[in-house]
This record gives structure tokens, C-alpha cells and sequence, in this order.
């Protein structure tokens, strides 16, 4: 039950209401929103509530949810219940695109996952669509709503001759009016005119008898006269009874299209009313992610559990004021704490902190989010009263007071444990003692029948009882004693301070007058708002120092987080670069002790003759400089073994080994074509075929590669020769290369691709051409705008092995297919 009948208008949701029209895309939905009632049944508003708040996700993250065409149809669908009858053509236009919407819907949650969108789901269950009635529309209407020429051989025909004797009739009639101009009846300049769907000339009034016909009309001046020629009135006559013939084609069409339909209507009907809902789910969820409104936590018990909630008006209008921004509020109303009694000054924020209570879980219950924050929790109430305003009325009889008097009365003849009160300036309105002590006997006679309330007051009495009973507790409208201005705050526990003789004092009132009002006023009570205000200034004191020491706290754990974090990375790097060193001493070591036994192998072979111990102990000398370019100074195993080897080769031949100048151990001399080098990166060997600036193309094993010049060093014939033996046995033994020659495929096709994927695509197939050796390729771009095909012109372009790229020729595919040709 809501108590008085203007509540909505009282809370401000009637403004609610229009935005929430306002976002309806269908007179369905609007509908809806004007049908919007308070809802007591835990299930319908978890329900509705839940709807909402999925369709807000929805709108947050979806972008393709169908938007256009919710016509409202029933009732035209109501209309072609009785046989005969039929609907108009743009209405059947309206029935298509309707039901092609409800089908969209439907499949947009069809394509989603089934825990996605619950109840959503739920509401399209029942929904049946039936596209044999889009199908019947569409053998009848064009794209633009018409009816198609070829809806029956019939109304081909009749179309097929009105539009020749149309024809007919526009040749008969430029004719005539080239004699008439020949003549010089008319003007040479005039042209053939219509005057009522009829073709007429413009004559002038005096020869107006030289040409037979019809007048049909004249100018304003009455000089000029349009006639229909003789000889045209017969044609023009057969074209209108063509066109009514025509139209009762049409209307047998439409009859037919009724008739056909007509066992589907019920179900018609309920596809047109679920798009109303959907449509008004849709207007509330927008009105939410406007007002950042969240769904809480709804239990089936009375009571409310609130953080940071906002005035919806108010967040509506200061959002559109730069600078201004809604206090939120928290708040709290239980089994234990019922009532809040909230006390503070004038202008300070308490009717808001009422009004933002009722008007929060009237839309909570009417089915909508509301702007609160996580946390928040809300019961179910089964009545809402309030009693805020002046409502007295002289046609009544009625003062102030006495209407205050009459909404206690209907408060106490019906309010429950289930029903929530909200009363403004409660006890106001008539001599303060007396009507202070009506409202304490009120207050007290709710609270003792577990009534839930919000309530405003500024009187002494009533903050004493509610401190004293169980059941209510005090609230404060929080207030800046230097600034002399409210906080909108609301403060649960202690009662607030009016602030009256601060205020007066503010504003200028004589301090004599202040001085007698005080007087006036007493001591006790001068003191007892003293005491109120300290109480404020000091709990404010101690609430802001707690806040400073929850900062800093904070604060702390953040820095402690990040230094463990911090410590917790250096020592996974730590170990990182141990295991690491470990890795490389082992290839380092590896790699020395096959350097070494292959030195040793090689001077046995050659029987230590002089080039060819020269040529290796060149190569060790070489190797020892990069290990020492790659090992830390302390000296290592690998670098012990080499010196080991040095004394090695010493005593094998020592006069066949003559002492070399520091600066010939390495060949430093410029590289040319045909100079064996080996990559210093991958240590493979080759030839090279042709340098080309700072790179130069290597051949290996008939495989070239682009190699830059700084990353080559040269090496003699013979270890050239090893080298491309080992490297073309490990080739011929290579069973993934043999794999990729195997399944390589000269074309590919990127039609449809992403640009970025697409290149990457394209790399990946350069790629692989360049490791089999195929000179040919092919790539399926296609056509349409010409993008795909510009990004994937603009990276050949940058690769040095593509020799040239071209159209394909027109019979085989044109500009849809580049030809690449490889310089391998």
C-alpha cells in the first residue's frame, strides 16, 4: 500500500517515469512505463529488478543489440480478426519489420552462452516466431514497403498497361501542345503542366476555345487556363479506371495476406507485447547506466543496508552544473535500529536524506536498479507512507497542522512491521511543547509496533527519546562550524544541532537580540546544543584522524606489497641468471672441448705440415679471442684447455710452426663476392654470391640468405667445404624441412583476414617459400575497397628477398591476386 495518492509526485518519481518514456523506442513501451506499479511479491521484483540489470550489462558490452522497427501492430492485428477484413500496406510493412526484430532478438540469445543473460532468456522462451507470415509479407511488399508488381500476374498486367498508356498519354500530349506552340496559341517557352493527376496546357483565356477539351483549372489572375486535350480525356479516363482497378487487386492481395495470417494472430500478438518489454527493460537500463545504477542484494524481510547512494534528481541536474557533485549517502534501518531519527540545521540536507530513502526503494520495488553502491542490501516492504509538504486546503478545512494530524492518523489505523515511514519536520506545526509531546507519543507507538521510518525533527524532546528507546537511533546532518555552512552528511548514533543562533549570527542578526534569546531560551538548553555541537566537532575531529591513520595504513601495505614483490623478483632473477651462466659455461666448455680435439685431430692428419698447422693454429687463436670476448676475466675450464692445447701444439712440431705477428692472426680485409665466410649468429657457412650495400646475399647448400656484413667473418676453403658437408647431411637428415617442402603450397588465401593477421600471414608464407626454394607464389587478396591489398603491397615491398610483385593477368583473378616472384 502507498500512502497518499500523490506519493510519487511527493518523491520526485514521476519524473522517473518520463525519462524512463523518454528512452522507449515504441508506444508498447511507453505503455509500459505509464503501467509502472509498487510491487510487494519478492519474485516479480527480483525478477524485474534482474531483467534490468542484465540489459545494462548488456548495453555496456554488447553493440549489436537490435534497436529499429518496434512498430506497435496489435492493432492492426486486431482489425484482420474478422474474415474479409484486411490491413493497410504500410501496416503489413510494420508487421514484417516487427517481426523480423523479435526474430533478431531472439537470435542474438540464441548466439550467446546459455549462463549468460538468464532471465533475458527467460522472457524470450515463450516467444514463437513464424517466418512464413515475414515470408507471405515479402512476396507481396518491396524493400521500401510497396506492393511488388509481380504480387499476383494481375496486378502485373493492370500496372503493365497504366504505365503504357501513361506513356501514350504524355506523347499525345507534348504533341498537341508542339501544334498548339506551332500554332501560336501557346507560348514557346510553356510547358505541359498537371492539374488533378490529369496532363494539362497552360492556355492563355482568350484561346482557350481554339483547343478542345476539358478546363480543368486556372490561374490566380484568371489569364491563364489549363485544358486537358480531347484526345487525352480518353486515354487519362482508361488510366483512372485502370488505377482503381489496381486498387481492388491490391485489396484482394491484402484480404488473401489476412486470410493466411489470421490463424497465427494470438501469437502475433504476444511477439508485439514482448517486444513492449523488451523495449521497456531496455528504456529503464539505459535511465541506469546513466545514473551508474547497480543491483543489490534483495531479501524478503523489511530493512535497508545502503552505501553510497545518490539522490537519482539530484545526480541528474549537479551532473549537468560543472563543480557540483551529490554527497552520497549511508544508511542503515534493521531489526534493531528501525528508525532514524535524523536532527541538524535547517537547509542541511534532511528532507533530501528522506526523500533519497523513499524514492530508492520505490524504484527498487517498481522494478529498477538504483544508484547505490556494492554492499547494498533492501528488503521488501509491504507499505510505503509518507508525510512531507504542506498540504492544508481551505476547501477542506484544513490547516497545516490538522493535515499532519490526519496522515498520523491513517499511519497508526494501518502500519505494520512490513511498512516503512517517512516523516518530515515530524511533530511541526502547532505550539512546540504540545506538538512535541503528540509526536514523542507517536513515535512511541510505531516504534511498539516494530514500524520501519525514516523521520526529521528539530526538537529537544524528540532527540531524547529516541536516544533512550530501543529501536530508534539518533542521526546528525553533519555541519562546519568554521564555515558555517552544512556538509550533507548524514552521521548515525548521536543527534544533530539546529545551529539556530550560529545561523542567525551568520546572517547578521543583531548580537542584542541573540543575547535576549539566549536568556529566553535558558541555560539548560542553551548547553544541551552546546554540548551537541562539541560532541559533532570532536567525533569529526576523531573521524577525520581515523580516515588520516587508514590512509597511512594503507599506504604502508602498498609499499610492503611492492618491496616483497620487488624481493620476490630479485630472487627469481638471481637464480634466472645463475642457471642461466650454468647453461653457457656448459656450451662454452662443450664447445671448447670439441675446438680442441678437432685442433688435435686435424695437425695429426696433417702430419703437422706447415700451412696447414698454421691455418689451425689461426682458427685456435681465432676461437680463443671469442671466448675471451664471451668469458668473464677469472679464468674458466674451457679457457684452461686451450691453453693446455697451445702447449699441445708446441711440442707436436715446434719448428714447423713459426711465430706470427699479433696483428695476422685474424684476416681483416674487406669482404668480396665469392669470399667464404661464416655467420657469426647461427655459425653456418657459405659463399658469398653478391654484396648489395651494408648486407650480402650468402649462399649455403643452395639455400641464400641476406645476411648483414657486420655479422660475417671470413674463413678458409677447406673449412668452408667441412662445413657444407655437415650442414648438407644435417639438411638431407632434417625431416621438418623435408616436411615443409612436402606441404608447401605456392598460393594463399587472405580474403576475409584482418589487415594486421593478414600481413602476419603473408610473412609466415614468405617465409616458408624462402626455406623450400620457390621462386613462384601467388596471393588471394580479392578485390572490395583495395585495403588488404595496399598493406600487403606495402610489406613486400620491405622484404629484400621478394624480387617483384604484380597483378595476376585479368582471366585468372586481376588486382584480386599479387604475383610475387622470389630473388632465391
Amino acid at each position: 500500500m502507498i500512502y497518499p495518492d500523490n506519493f510519487e509526485e511527493k518523491i520526485g518519481f514521476d519524473r522517473i517515469r518520463s525519462l524512463v518514456a523518454a528512452n522507449c523506442l515504441s508506444p508498447m513501451g511507453i505503455e509500459r512505463t505509464e503501467g509502472i506499479s509498487f510491487m510487494t511479491d519478492l519474485e516479480a521484483v527480483e525478477k524485474s529488478v534482474w531483467s534490468t540489470h542484465e540489459f545494462q550489462e548488456l548495453l555496456r558490452f554488447e553493440d549489436n543489440f537490435p534497436a529499429e522497427h518496434y512498430y506497435q501492430i496489435s492493432n492492426c492485428l486486431e482489425k484482420i480478426r474478422i474474415p474479409g477484413s484486411f490491413p493497410e500496406v504500410r501496416e503489413v510493412f510494420d508487421i514484417k519489420r516487427s517481426l523480423e526484430t523479435v526474430k533478431s532478438i531472439i537470435g542474438f540469445f540464441k548466439k550467446k552462452d546459455e549462463n549468460k543473460y538468464p532471465v533475458l532468456r527467460q522472457i524470450c522462451g515463450n516467444v514463437r516466431i513464424y517466418p512464413y507470415v515475414i515470408d507471405a509479407a515479402d512476396r507481396i511488399l518491396d524493400r521500401t514497403g510497396d506492393i511488388r508488381d509481380n504480387a499476383s500476374q494481375k496486378l502485373r498486367d493492370i500496372r503493365s498497361e497504366i504505365a503504357s498508356k501513361t506513356v501514350l498519354a504524355s506523347k499525345r500530349l507534348n504533341a498537341i501542345l508542339k501544334e498548339a506552340q506551332a500554332q501560336g496559341i501557346v507560348d514557346a517557352e510553356t510547358p505541359a503542366s498537371v492539374r488533378y493527376g490529369r496532363g494539362v496546357i497552360p492556355v492563355n483565356a482568350f484561346d482557350k476555345r481554339k483547343i478542345r477539351g476539358l478546363i480543368h483549372d486556372q490561374s490566380a489572375s484568371g489569364k491563364t487556363v489549363f485544358i486537358e486535350p480531347e484526345e487525352i480525356v480518353a486515354i487519362n479516363n482508361e488510366i483512372i479506371e485502370l488505377e482503381y482497378e489496381e486498387r481492388r487487386e491490391i485489396v484482394r492481395i491484402l484480404t488473401a495476406f489476412a486470410d493466411d495470417i489470421r490463424p497465427y494472430l494470438d501469437d502475433l500478438l504476444l511477439s508485439n507485447d514482448f517486444l513492449g518489454d523488451i523495449d521497456f527493460i531496455r528504456a529503464k537500463a539505459l535511465l541506469g547506466n546513466h545514473l551508474g545504477s547497480t543491483r543489490p542484494a534483495i531479501t524478503g524481510k523489511p530493512g535497508i543496508i545502503w552505501r553510497k547512494a545518490l539522490h537519482p534528481l539530484l545526480a541528474i541536474a549537479f551532473g549537468k552544473t560543472p563543480g557540483r557533485k551529490v554527497i552520497p549517502l549511508d544508511i542503515e534501518l534493521n531489526e534493531h535500529d528501525r528508525m532514524i531519527l535524523i536532527s541538524g540545521p535547517n537547509a542541511g540536507g534532511k528532507s533530501v536524506c528522506l526523500k533519497t530513502v523513499g524514492l530508492l526503494q520505490y524504484m527498487l520495488q517498481c522494478g529498477f536498479t538504483i544508484p547505490a553502491g556494492e554492499g547494498s542490501e533492501s528488503g521488501i516492504f509491504s507499505d510505503i507512507f509518507i508525510d512531507i509538504g504542506d498540504e492544508q486546503s481551505i476547501e477542506n478545512d484544513l490547516s497545516t497542522y490538522s493535515s499532519h494530524l490526519l496522515n498520523m492518523k491513517y499511519f497508526l489505523r494501518h502500519a505494520t512491521s512490513e511498512t516503512l515511514v517517512l516523516i518530515d519536520e515530524f511533530g511541526t506545526g502547532t505550539e512546540p511543547m504540545l506538538g512535541g509531546a503528540i509526536a514523542e507519543a507517536i513515535l512511541g507507538e510505531l516504534n511498539g509496533r516494530k514500524v520501519y521510518g525514516v523521520l526529521t525533527t528539530h526538537y529537544t524532546n524528540l532527540k531524547h527519546f529516541a536516544s533512550l528507546t530501543e529501536g530508534i537511533t539518533n542521526g546528525a546532518m553533519l555541519f562546519d562550524n568554521h564555515l558555517m555552512q552544512p556538509l550533507f552528511q548524514l552521521s548515525i548514533g548521536k543527534p544533530g544541532s539546529s545551529f539556530a543562533f550560529e545561523i542567525a549570527r551568520k546572517i547578521g542578526m543583531p548580537e542584542d537580540i541573540l543575547s535576549n534569546a539566549s536568556e529566553k531560551a535558558g541555560v539548560r538548553n542553551i548547553n544541551y546544543d552546546r554540548h551537541l555541537k562539541d560532541i559533532a566537532r570532536d567525533k569529526r575531529y576523531w573521524e577525520n584522524k581515523r580516515m588520516s591513520i587508514r590512509q597511512h595504513e594503507k599506504r604502508l601495505e602498498e609499499l610492503i606489497a611492492d618491496y616483497e614483490k620487488e624481493i620476490s623478483g630479485a630472487r627469481d632473477l638471481r637464480k634466472e641468471i645463475i642457471s642461466k651462466a650454468k647453461e653457457e659455461a656448459k656450451s662454452l666448455l662443450a664447445q671448447s672441448n670439441r675446438m680442441i680435439e678437432n685442433t688435435i685431430r686435424q695437425i695429426r692428419e696433417s702430419q703437422a705440415e706447415k700451412e696447414r698447422t698454421k691455418d689451425i693454429r689461426l682458427q685456435l687463436e681465432e676461437f680463443k679471442i671469442v671466448v675471451n670476448d664471451q668469458t668473464p676475466p677469472p679464468a674458466t675450464e674451457g679457457e684452461e684447455k686451450i691453453e693446455k692445447l697451445n702447449r699441445k701444439v708446441s711440442r707436436i712440431k715446434p719448428r714447423a710452426i713459426p711465430a706470427e705477428p699479433a696483428g695476422e692472426i685474424k684476416d681483416l680485409s674487406p669482404l668480396r663476392e665469392g669470399d667464404a665466410v661464416r655467420m657469426t649468429e647461427t655459425m653456418a657457412s657459405g659463399e658469398i654470391i653478391r654484396i648489395e650495400g651494408s648486407v650480402a646475399r650468402v649462399e649455403s647448400n643452395s639455400v641464400r640468405f641476406v645476411v648483414p656484413l657486420d655479422r660475417l667473418e671470413k674463413i678458409s676453403r677447406a673449412e668452408l667445404a667441412k662445413s657444407l658437408r655437415s650442414a648438407k647431411t644435417f639438411t638431407e637428415t632434417d625431416s621438418s624441412i623435408r616436411e615443409r617442402k612436402l606441404d608447401f603450397k605456392p598460393e594463399i588465401d587472405i580474403r576475409g583476414v584482418r589487415g594486421e593477421e593478414a600481413v602476419n600471414q603473408v610473412r609466415i608464407f614468405i617465409d616458408d617459400a624462402l626455406m623450400v626454394q620457390h621462386q613462384h607464389l601467388r596471393i588471394l587478396h580479392g578485390k572490395g575497397n583495395g585495403i588488404l591489398r595496399q598493406l600487403v603491397r606495402e610489406y613486400l615491398s620491405t622484404v629484400r628477398v621478394v624480387k617483384s610483385f604484380r597483378d595476376e593477368n585479368v582471366e585468372s583473378g586481376g588486382s584480386g591476386i599479387t604475383v610475387v616472384e622470389m630473388d632465391i
